[in-house]
């Protein structure tokens, strides 16, 4: 079977449990993006669901989705051009790795991962995960998402991290940050910002509020930013809403304004299998064509694709 048949094929499936009410399955024919990905393009923000038969749900998950195996995300990865994987933890597993990690050992070394761990983690797991090619855990502070972790707790196991020279994902929302930034710039290692902090896209670019994420960044240069998760902050839509040729258009002043004032420290990724989403189930492809509206020169592209990712995921290859 060709890749692109297998995509067709690999239709979301529904395992030995009952999805969350309204949960949208991701879109399983996706188109080829008019955009050709640089070679070894990497997807620097996708997770994997599942399959539930082999990797069952954490009981205390705030959701239940559609199984999103390592195979269709391969496949998937394959069709859009990209040569590489960045699998974050997936909050319906909680610290339970073992569906990221069975896809990184699975992946020929073409995927890293972000894992969730706690306190109690030992240090023979640490080792484990990244070996199996773990090079950083997820704080997650959405609350609708997770329940709360006491920053003690989160502090102890960035203190722990540090001798492998992991990084810390953080997951936000844009109002939470002015409680959280002095405690972030306490964390002794690289931090990766998702979805860029989740700015209301409503508002001006150059408004006070996202002007003091940029400020957050500019003042601490070991924050970086996923200029990720249009399909979650858009007002505008898809192109089928929005009648323009490339989706999210309102989002994309936001994320260029980050490339071009920090292109050494921002990543790309498509998010999928895009989880929690309510209204539309966006096309990858289309994803994909957002990237040079958002890094309009080829340098700027390189950058956030390549370079970036491999220095932080990869450091070894660059070493070559």
């Amino acid at each position: 079977m060709s890749t692109e048949d297998a995509v067709n094929a690999g239709r979301p499936v529904s395992g030995p449990f009952e999805k969350t009410k309204g949960w949208l399955d991701w879109f399983h024919k996706p188109s080829k993006p008019l955009f050709s990905l640089p070679p070894g393009a990497v997807d620097a923000h996708c997770h994997v669901f599942g399959p539930g038969a082999e990797f069952p749900y954490a009981p205390e998950r705030k959701y239940t989705p559609c199984d999103a195996s390592k195979a269709q995300l391969f496949s998937l990865r394959d069709r859009l051009g990209f040569t590489r994987n960045v699998i974050v933890q997936a909050t319906c597993h909680g610290a339970d790795n073992s569906a990221m990690v069975d896809a990184l050992i699975s992946s020929d070394g073409r995927a890293r991962g972000v894992a969730t761990v706690r306190r109690d983690v030992t240090d023979a797991e640490l080792k484990r995960l990244h070996e199996a090619g773990v090079r950083g855990v997820r704080f997650n502070f959405v609350k609708r998402l997770v329940d709360f972790t006491p920053q003690d707790e989160l502090k102890e196991i960035a203190e722990r991290i540090v001798e492998h020279d992991w990084h810390i994902v953080v997951y936000f929302e844009a109002a939470d940050l002015p409680e959280l930034e002095g405690f972030l710039a306490e964390l002794p290692t690289t931090i990766v910002v998702d979805h860029m902090g989740r700015p209301d896209v409503t508002k001006p670019v150059e408004g006070p509020e996202f002007a003091r994420f940029l400020k957050f960044m500019d003042d601490y240069e070991n924050v970086w930013c996923k200029v990720t998760g249009a399909e979650r902050l858009s007002v505008s839509g898809p192109p089928a809403l929005n009648g323009e040729h490339y989706p999210y258009r309102d989002v994309v002043p936001f994320a260029r304004k980050v490339v071009e004032e920090f292109p050494g420290r921002v990543l790309w990724g498509t998010d999928w299998p895009h989880p929690n989403l309510k209204g539309h189930m966006p096309d990858d492809g289309l994803m994909v064509d957002i990237i040079p509206h958002i890094a309009p020169a080829a340098d700027l592209q390189d950058l956030m694709l390549i370079d970036n990712p491999m220095r932080l995921y990869w450091p070894e290859d660059r070493r070559r």
